[in-house]
């Protein structure tokens, strides 16, 4: 096999096992009930920091709509709560006591699959697999970000 064929079905592998993995969340959120973006939500705001909607769009690559649009939807359960963040208009996504609860319930059984198969994958491969897995998918950023406009979240490719 040439050089070429064999990085070309390096790329597909990996970009069918990163795939696998947002399939497992959509399934995941599809059995509880959840849309995929309200899980993703969930989970960022699951680590108990400050995050807008702004910051959250860039750091995750979801459209600023989307992410505004589910935390409507929590606010509107009870789940968060906005603050103002002391920066201009930008407000804080702050779990409720209720939001934390229901985030620990839609989480919690998550993070330990997480946690379970990272330690199955780390007992195999060296702790420099998320590392390298961490590069790839900034320079695929990087390199895809070539063809849109900067700041332009709402329009990513990726």
């Amino acid at each position: 096999m040439a050089e070429e064929d064999r990085i070309l079905a390096a790329i597909r592998r990996l970009t069918a096992a990163a795939n696998k993995i947002d399939g497992a969340y959509y399934f995941r959120a599809k059995e509880l009930g959840i849309k995929e973006n309200t899980l993703a939500l969930l989970y960022v705001l699951d680590d108990g920091l400050p995050h807008t909607q702004k910051e959250i769009a860039e750091d995750w690559l979801i459209p600023r709509t989307t992410i505004n649009t589910a935390v409507k939807e929590l606010a509107a359960a009870g789940y968060v709560t906005l603050v103002h963040a002391g920066r201009g208009r930008e407000k804080t996504i702050v779990l409720t006591e209720a939001g934390r609860a229901y985030t620990g319930r839609i989480v919690g059984p998550i993070a330990a699959a997480e946690r379970q198969a990272l330690e199955e994958t780390l007992g195999r491969y060296a702790m420099d697999f998320i590392d390298a897995y961490d590069h790839f998918a900034q320079a695929l950023c990087r390199a895809l970000e070539l063809k849109n406009s900067p700041g332009d979240h709402d329009e990513r490719i990726v």
